[in-house]
């Protein structure tokens, strides 16, 4: 399959929380592709990687950074097309750094940031399904399906107890 996702992180070791952005994608039906692009160590790759994407047939990139968390800005600034930023927890200020890097973008570049970790990946993943759902009917229902599922979940285990008939002995 086509991957229509681009999960990019700036590290290796961000693959951890990145991961859960895959697993929403699967979920999902979506093919990606997943690759490390550093915005310090490799620019010319950056920028070679979002100037390409879209001729690659690429819809939605994610990109996940964490410290300094420059990957998602400058992704945004060489294309068109939607970016969606994933702070990703960092030693020093917990993933404060990294959120703040990503949320505060100059008007013009536009960024999608998504929570702290590996919430914010999985809520990337969905979020580029609702994206892309806007145009293939297939992948609306697998995030319609995903959804009641999850509200199913709840309704079908309302007591956080577990068993009410077990609890209640």
């Amino acid at each position: 399959m086509q991957p229509l996702v681009g999960l990019i992180m700036g590290s290796k070791s961000d693959w951890p929380t990145m991961e859960n952005a895959a697993t929403m994608l699967e979920k999902l039906g979506i093919a990606y592709e997943t690759k490390v692009v550093s915005a310090h160590r490799t620019p010319d790759l950056l920028f070679d990687y979002a100037k390409s994407a879209e001729s690659r047939g690429i819809q939605v990139i994610i990109a996940g950074a964490g410290g300094a968390a420059h990957l998602p800005g400058m992704v945004a600034s060489q294309t068109s097309l939607p970016v969606l930023g994933v702070p990703v927890k960092s030693k020093t200020l917990n993933g404060i750094d990294s959120l703040l890097s990503i949320a505060q973008m100059p008007g013009g570049v536009a960024v999608g940031t998504l929570a702290i970790g590996n919430a914010g990946a999985t809520n990337a993943g969905l979020l580029a399904g609702q994206i892309l759902a806007l145009q293939d009917s297939n992948i609306k229902k697998a995030v319609d399906d995903f959804r009641n599922n999850q509200t199913q979940t709840i309704l079908d285990n309302p007591d956080p107890k577990g068993d009410s008939e077990e609890t209640a002995k």
